[in-house]
């Protein structure tokens, strides 16, 4: 038996030192998984302090599918809180920013995108308008399709191909922005 699978097992039996490992082991990477969606440092740690009370509530119902189930069923409570509660506020998944024009020069040659840290890519995504960094994130990071995207956001799904779109575009141009002001 892997120590994840004796770890699910322990927090099955409703171990309480069992509960206390799993914040200790998946936390750190489930604030970043939820820093993808949110950018206010207080919602994080308040979303993430939810998302291991639903979890420790929900873990019964936990299938444990082989090495890395874990990791996925914990990332996909993250952000399913991060989206209600983006969904609860002020947050509208709208075609409203479609018609702020974004300027746009050529894009990034592949090596300086991957000449970039990871936490100056993360950062710019960050940067963001919520939409667009919500539709990027769903797709390139949880693989969704536009139409699911368009499920759980309440958009349709030529919405989200544009967000997309339009993310990408904005997100060219920090990385060229990034590189002209280093030169």
């Amino acid at each position: 038996m892997s120590a994840e699978q004796n770890l699910v097992k322990q927090c099955k039996a409703g171990g309480r030192e069992a509960f206390q490992t799993l914040y200790c082991l998946y936390a750190p990477l489930l604030l970043s998984v939820i820093r993808r969606y949110i950018d206010n440092e207080d919602t994080v740690r308040d979303l993430l302090h939810d998302s291991f009370l639903k979890i420790i509530k929900d873990f019964q119902r936990f299938e444990y599918r082989g090495e890395g189930s874990l990791r996925a069923w914990l990332s996909r409570v993250c952000i399913n809180q991060a989206l209600m509660w983006l969904r609860s506020g002020e947050h509208r998944f709208t075609d409203s920013m479609e018609s702020i024009p974004i300027q746009f020069s050529e894009e990034p040659q592949e090596e300086e995108v991957d000449k970039l840290s990871e936490e100056q890519l993360m950062s710019f995504i960050r940067k963001l308008p919520v939409g667009y960094r919500t539709v990027f994130n769903l797709y390139v990071f949880e693989n969704l399709s536009h139409r699911e995207i368009g499920q759980a956001l309440g958009i349709n799904e030529k919405s989200s191909s544009s967000q997309l779109a339009r993310a990408k575009k904005i997100l060219a141009n920090q990385i060229k922005a990034y590189w002209n002001s280093k030169e």
